[in-house]
């Protein structure tokens, strides 16, 4: 069994904002980097040793559905464990993103949990792990830089946990 993650990996000036923002964070409150780019997440980490039922839904739907805009604007929080830059799906994104989630749907041994599928909060992670002891310092911090980027869901990026880090396994390009 193998250990994948489907994300949005985040581009532009949303990405050079994100590593920075990150970087500075991690380095001034001693905390521990997350080991993907920036990115939302469409499926949470899952095991299989069937990902070809995956990637032949990436490799169809990539080639039929559009690019679409999203906002990246201000920030977020879940309790005070995670810090994150707030994402706007445009209704076209949104779109978009649930009729993946319909295709994932179809395959029996994909299960969602509750914070999963149509009706996450859509999110890019700037912090997460174990930050309760700072949270207050690092949600002041990052409150400092204005955070607004208009971007787009243009790709769903298949990621393997290998040797300790996430490895991208393919990017498929929505047209």
């Amino acid at each position: 069994m193998e250990r994948y993650v489907i994300v949005c990996t985040v581009g532009g000036g949303a990405l050079k904002f994100h590593e920075k923002l990150t970087n500075d964070v991690c380095y001034k409150f001693n905390k521990k980097r997350t080991k993907l780019p920036a990115h939302f997440t469409i499926k949470a980490p899952f095991e299989t040793n069937k990902i070809e039922d995956i990637t032949n839904i990436l490799n169809k739907f990539s080639k039929s559905n559009y690019k679409s805009p999203i906002k990246i604007e201000g920030y977020g929080a879940f309790r005070e464990d995670v810090v994150y830059m707030d994402i706007k799906m445009s209704s076209q994104a949104k779109k978009v993103h649930d009729s993946f989630i319909d295709e994932l749907e179809k395959v029996p041994w994909v299960k969602f949990k509750h914070n999963e599928g149509k009706n996450k909060v859509f999110h890019c992670t700037i912090v997460s792990k174990r930050i309760k002891d700072r949270f207050k310092e690092i949600w002041d911090y990052v409150n400092n830089y204005p955070c607004d980027f208009n971007e787009y869901f243009d790709n769903i990026s298949l990621y393997m946990w290998k040797s300790n880090t996430w490895v991208l396994v393919k990017r498929y390009e929505l047209i």
